[in-house]
């Protein structure tokens, strides 16, 4: 049977940093998203106020500073290569993150299957976000059984990678999990765990389950 595994982006692929924090870097906003990141992981505003204060923030973006944060993000090594190795296995890889979506799709271009990230309108903003087409916690479980779905499997097949809060959910219904540099909020609640920089040394934690 096939397995899917199922990747967060930020503080997970992307190592002490989160794709909007990248983004502002580029515009010489940081300090403002970061402040952003604290007050959602705080609780003192949800997914879609994030996603309209950081819609605001970026006024000025551009397709060129979202291509600069992705390329010189702080990624783990060897992602593309676990992806290739889970395509040779016969295996699914996909991202499900509560980043935009703009930044969260770029990466089917390192060989995942999938990738969805909240819906923000097409850079540069000429429109508003939507409120309804931000993720959460509970809508990574939502998409992660549409990919069942789409592939063929259940969710006893799935493996799931993330380091935060917005992950817990989706580590409730999943057998086997693996938490990347992850902080409190999955302490206890992941059947793996790995502190590092390279994506190969924690999808190799997962293979004697295979």
């Amino acid at each position: 049977m096939a397995r899917l595994h199922l990747f967060d982006l930020d503080g997970t692929l992307l190592h002490g940093s989160t794709a909007p924090v990248e983004i502002s870097r580029q515009l010489g906003l940081e300090a403002e998203s970061v402040a952003l990141d604290r007050a959602i992981s705080e609780g003192r505003i949800d997914s879609p106020e994030y996603a309209v204060r950081a819609h605001a923030l970026w006024a000025e973006l551009t397709d060129a500073h979202v291509t600069a944060a992705f390329e010189g993000a702080p990624w783990l090594a060897r992602i593309r290569e676990v992806w290739a190795e889970i395509r040779r296995q016969g295996d699914y890889c996909a991202v499900v993150s509560l980043s935009p979506s703009f930044f969260v799709e770029r990466l089917t271009g390192w060989g995942a299957h999938a990738a969805h990230g909240s819906r923000f309108p097409a850079v540069p903003f000429t429109e508003p976000v939507d409120p309804a087409g931000v993720l959460s916690a509970a809508a990574k479980v939502h998409i992660a059984d549409r990919l069942c779905a789409e592939f063929g499997v259940t969710r006893a097949d799935c493996i799931a990678y993330g380091d935060s809060m917005s992950d817990t959910d989706l580590f409730a219904v999943v057998p086997i999990s693996v938490a990347i540099n992850a902080d409190r909020h999955l302490t206890g609640l992941a059947t793996h765990a790995y502190t590092g920089r390279d994506l190969w040394e924690a999808y190799e934690l997962v293979q004697p389950a295979r």
